[in-house]
């Protein structure tokens, strides 16, 4: 049975498609998690060690994403330690490694992604580009190509929450990766 590691994923989603491909799969983030299920709160690096087949990561992206670029001057020394945390989980000692995160200084700082995917070809009406950084995994192959193509998360008003709104996994992308990857 596949033993799974989602770490920075306080949603459950992810962590729950491979539960429901009968993986071992645990969720880790510094907040709590919002469904009942296998979570860690704290510091993911803290379990990294300990015997995963699959990492699938989705380290913030503040300080990151290039849709921020225009404070990128402002914090460096953030933007060094994002750099570092991203490379300390493609390094981390796990046969296979997913890394997610939108379009980033990922790209030019560590390496290109593998893939870019988009929602609209996991059942989903709506564009967020969302790259991939993988490790012995093939890219993730579309589900289900659906019409729509609006900017649903870049369009969201401000709120106190809208960091979170734009940070979960669409349930159609978290099936995908469970569905092709809990089995290799």
């Amino acid at each position: 049975m596949k033993r799974v590691l989602i770490a920075c994923e306080f949603s459950g989603i992810v962590r729950d498609a491979f539960l429901a491909q009968g993986c071992i799969a645990v969720s880790c983030d510094l907040l709590p998690c919002e469904r009942p299920g296998p979570h860690v709160i704290g510091d993911c690096r803290k379990l990294i060690n300990q015997h995963w087949d699959l990492l699938i990561a989705h380290p913030p992206c503040t300080h990151l994403a290039v849709s921020g670029a225009r404070w990128f001057k402002d914090k460096l020394p953030e933007q060094t330690e994002a750099l570092a945390f991203v490379q300390e989980l493609l390094n981390a000692p796990i046969e296979q490694i997913a890394l997610e995160n939108p379009v980033s200084i990922i790209s030019s700082r560590i390496r290109k992604p593998d893939q870019i995917i988009q929602p609209w070809q996991f059942g989903h009406g709506e564009t967020k580009a969302t790259c991939l950084w993988l490790k012995n995994l093939p890219i993730l192959a579309p589900t289900d190509v659906v019409e729509g193509r609006t900017a649903r998360v870049h369009k969201s008003p401000p709120s106190p929450n809208r960091w979170k709104e734009r940070s979960r996994t669409l349930p159609g992308i978290a099936n995908a990766m469970a569905q092709q990857w809990s089995n290799i």
